[in-house]
């Protein structure tokens, strides 16, 4: 292997928590970095389609990392529409429960144009940093130096951070083994989004909203979990937008379609069906993202394990992303948190 560095620093993963390192990097006159990411999109679980968010999507006012950061990028924010009656389904023989929501309680908020505008912002001065379509296959540790083996070749760097989650990066071979305590973590941390199945449908006008309904359906039984207003702030789309149910997966695309559709149908109306477009993104599928020993976890899973704060590789491998923050772990947040923390180790550390 050439000894030649490629860069002062690799960081792996174009997600929110590797642009933000990049980021905050460039702040503080630091650019000898390249980032290396396997999908063929920035972004990571940030994924806007159509403006239809179908990863990442909600934050509140005491996320104050994402704030600041959106602050510093000059990014606006908007309160989720929530006027009008929702439906709770609690029973599919009895009937449905409409409620109104309560003012007082905490706003959730949506990135105006969507979150993907916060990836793009962040993406701007690094765009001829970021290496896509390479995928890691091994991290070497080489007395002063630390090799990056991937489908398009060997990189190499003084340090590393990688923003894979934790359980995808057990499944990657380190020269030498990394200590058993931090590979069982990794194993033992569920990935955020990786068992969620979201769609996304795309209206002419907001029908629910002319018929006094906020758009929000909630189901403890049935094909939808979750479903909401995805409407854009500036009233250019219309949209509805949430979650399904992961037992959907057994079944074929149009059957899903359909029963979804026959589910909202009686509780919105006929008119779920004069959709413009219609989208669904299964993240237990997204190679990136997932993996073959998937559980699903419905209790809030463990997030920020101290292991994940340590150096490895004699001080030159470290961990990143929304499953190792202490803070807000699994949101928006916790990424940025991540980031913030490990670009200030890299420039503290030299």
């Amino acid at each position: 292997m050439t000894k030649k560095l490629n860069s002062k620093y690799i960081i792996i993963g174009a997600g929110l928590s590797g642009l933000t390192i990049a980021y905050y990097l460039l702040k503080n006159g630091e650019s000898d970095f390249i980032i290396l990411e396997g999908r063929d999109r920035v972004g990571g679980r940030i994924n806007t389609k159509d403006g239809i968010d179908l990863g990442a999507t909600w934050f509140q006012n005491h996320h104050s990392n994402l704030n600041e950061l959106m602050d510093s990028l000059m990014l606006n924010k908007f309160e989720q529409y929530s006027k009008g009656q929702s439906v709770l389904v609690y029973n599919t023989m009895a009937p449905a429960h409409y409620f109104e929501s309560h003012q007082i309680s905490p706003s959730a908020y949506r990135i105006e144009g969507g979150s993907a505008t916060l990836i793009e912002a962040l993406t701007k001065n690094v765009k001829n940093k970021i290496k896509l379509n390479t995928t890691i296959l091994e991290l070497i540790d080489d007395s002063q130096t630390i090799y990056v083996k991937t489908n398009q070749g060997v990189f190499s760097a003084e340090k590393v951070v990688s923003t894979i989650p934790p359980k995808l990066s057990a499944t990657l071979k380190f020269t030498p083994s990394l200590p058993e305590n931090i590979l069982h973590a990794m194993e033992q941390t569920h990935t955020w989004m990786s068992n969620a199945m979201k769609i996304g449908l795309v209206f002419k006008k907001p029908f629910w909203r002319n018929k006094e309904l906020s758009g929000t359906v909630i189901g403890q039984v049935g094909p939808v979990i979750e479903l909401y207003d995805h409407c854009s702030n500036d009233g250019r789309t219309y949209s509805l937008m949430g979650f399904i149910n992961e037992g959907l997966r057994d079944v074929s695309p149009e059957q899903r379609k359909e029963r979804i559709l026959e589910y909202l149908e009686k509780y919105l109306g006929k008119e779920i069906r004069d959709y413009i477009s219609y989208f669904e993104k299964d993240w237990s599928k997204d190679q990136f993202t997932s993996c073959e020993n998937l559980k699903s976890v419905y209790m809030s899973p463990q997030y920020g394990n101290p292991l994940f704060d340590e150096y490895y590789f004699n001080g030159k491998l470290l961990f990143s992303g929304t499953e190792t923050s202490p803070e807000y772990g699994g949101y928006l947040d916790g990424a940025v948190y991540s980031g913030i923390n490990a670009a200030k180790e890299l420039l503290n550390r030299d």
